[in-house]
């Protein structure tokens, strides 16, 4: 991996993680076109990234993440259900993890989804209040993003809208439940993939988290501006486009995969 790639991979890592268009999908198209060939390093990056995008969340809502007990709780129940299916079903989720027709296919369908979502639940309730049966009805519906191309931002965001949560309340619970959920996947997978990190790379991965964490701050301020006011279609729209152009480019023989 060289600089400019490590660079690139942290702003897409930094732009997606927190939309509603699937990390996945961009990593893969990012990957392919870079001409990158997977190892441990690479492995180990990709992952370790991601607490670049976990910290942006506490840094932009630190006032509210440090809040009260309460508030952890129902991100501890809204986290329960990924976190019991994803420990026992990690070998079902690997193995699709591999196929990217499914993240191709997963992106189009989600796109569709979107370019409809805003008309299905466009009544918000006046008391925004998340309780605990609300952010347990979330967690499940983050669950459906283990399926790769989902997107767990959009799943737990039409997940909080379907309880009838405003765009905005809906987005920023989600990214508060991406804290846990992300440090624990992506611990989990680093622990594996820790041998790989040396003090001739690590200067790379901090300079990528760093990278990862700055665009993350400045894609989450704009994303809760967007969706406020514009909703979903556009990003239906866009998942659509990319998920026909992985399809287009595994037609034409380009070796995309996933790591």
């Amino acid at each position: 991996m060289t600089w400019i790639q490590s660079i690139i991979i942290a702003i897409v890592e930094g732009i997606t993680e927190f939309l509603p268009v699937s990390s996945t999908g961009h990593m893969i198209l990012t990957e392919g076109l870079l001409g990158m060939k997977s190892n441990d390093f690479i492995q180990a990056f990709i992952i370790n990234i991601q607490f670049g995008a976990i910290l942006s969340v506490v840094v932009l809502y630190w006032k509210r993440f440090f809040q009260s007990w309460d508030f952890y709780f129902k991100l501890f129940i809204a986290f329960l259900p990924a976190a019991v299916i994803g420990f026992f079903f990690i070998g079902f989720i690997d193995s699709l993890l591999e196929n990217v027709y499914v993240v191709a296919v997963m992106l189009i369908l989600g796109g569709v989804v979107m370019l409809f979502v805003d008309k299905w639940f466009n009544n918000p309730s006046e008391d925004q209040e998340i309780s605990y049966l609300t952010a347990l009805k979330i967690g499940f519906f983050q669950t459906i993003a283990m399926i790769p191309g989902v997107s767990r931002s959009a799943a737990t965001i039409i997940g909080g809208m379907s309880q009838r949560l405003s765009r905005k309340t809906a987005a920023e619970f989600s990214f508060f439940l991406a804290v846990p959920t992300m440090f624990a996947a992506s611990g989990y997978k680093l622990m594996t993939n820790y041998e790989a990190i040396n003090r001739d790379n690590i200067l790379m991965l901090i300079v990528g988290n760093v990278v990862a964490f700055i665009v993350a701050l400045i894609a989450i301020k704009s994303f809760i501006t967007y969706l406020t006011k514009h909703g979903f279609k556009i990003f239906g729209y866009y998942r659509i486009i990319v998920g026909v152009l992985i399809l287009v480019f595994l037609a034409l023989g380009y070796d995309l995969t996933i790591n």
